[in-house]
């Protein structure tokens, strides 16, 4: 049986930064469910991927928010966010991990680079049912009252179902009012990159990168292509990258 709210805890995490706009919104959603400790890092982290900070020590320090409202900001990279909640910082363990709202899609390939993403992967990791949420739009003014929402909707989901072992939610949605939700699976995309040659002050060469994301899927159960309609987008991930349509056959192949 579910937890009520009064025992429950939530652990908010991004990878914007523990003083974003995203993480805010995400925080009030939080609060309806439960008790809520926000451990983000304290600096922007966006596209860190999966990455743990090995070389250099971590540290945690108090912050109070916007709204009053309290959290840890620590030096280091979402999933370290994760980690070290879960180990040290947090007196109890949390009965779900949120991480978001982060400012722009994590739909089809931007899964892999996202630190967002990446924060919600490691708390299934540990083993806590766990959601990521994003909004399309990258302003900081953005209207995030629709992922807002649609993060509600799969919390709830999740308390009133649970989530099978491994498996991660991810949750997009477009800026602006809720206009709906649906199930999705990650779209088949690339990003098509140019480095742009530039030099600095000292004549020296350095490199900016652009580019844009290329659709290579078109179904109707696609998490890019229902965004396109409005819709916000849940997709079921996991972190087991075993590529399961073609492991029998090769197993029975000689190396």
């Amino acid at each position: 049986m579910s937890k009520s709210k009064e025992n429950r805890l939530i652990l908010v995490c991004n990878d914007d930064g523990i003083f974003s706009k995203g993480i805010r919104a995400l925080v009030e959603v939080a609060q309806r469910f439960g008790d809520v400790v926000v451990v983000a890092p304290d600096r922007q982290q966006s596209a860190v991927g999966h990455s743990i900070t090995i070389m250099d020590p971590l540290r945690a320090q108090a912050f109070e928010m916007k709204n009053g409202m309290t959290g840890m900001a620590v030096n280091g990279t979402p999933a370290d966010c994760v980690k070290l909640a879960t180990d040290q910082l947090l007196d109890r363990k949390p009965d779900l991990v949120l991480s978001g709202i982060n400012h722009g899609s994590n739909a089809g390939i931007n899964i892999i680079y996202s630190g967002t993403v990446s924060a919600a992967t490691e708390g299934t990791i540990l083993g806590y049912p766990s959601i990521a949420v994003s909004c399309m739009d990258f302003n900081e003014e953005a209207d995030m009252s629709g992922a807002q929402e649609a993060a509600a909707r799969a919390v709830q989901f999740v308390f009133d179902n649970g989530l099978p072992k491994g498996i991660t939610l991810n949750v997009n949605a477009p800026a602006g009012p809720f206009k709906g939700i649906k199930w999705t699976r990650q779209g088949d995309s690339r990003y098509t990159d140019e480095y742009i040659p530039r030099k600095d002050p000292m004549n020296k060469p350095y490199y900016w990168i652009t580019g844009r994301l290329e659709i290579l899927d078109e179904g109707p159960d696609v998490d890019v292509n229902v965004l396109k309609d409005g819709f916000a987008s849940v997709t079921p991930i996991q972190y087991d990258l075993t590529a399961y349509r073609v492991f029998k056959a090769m197993s029975e192949m000689e190396l």
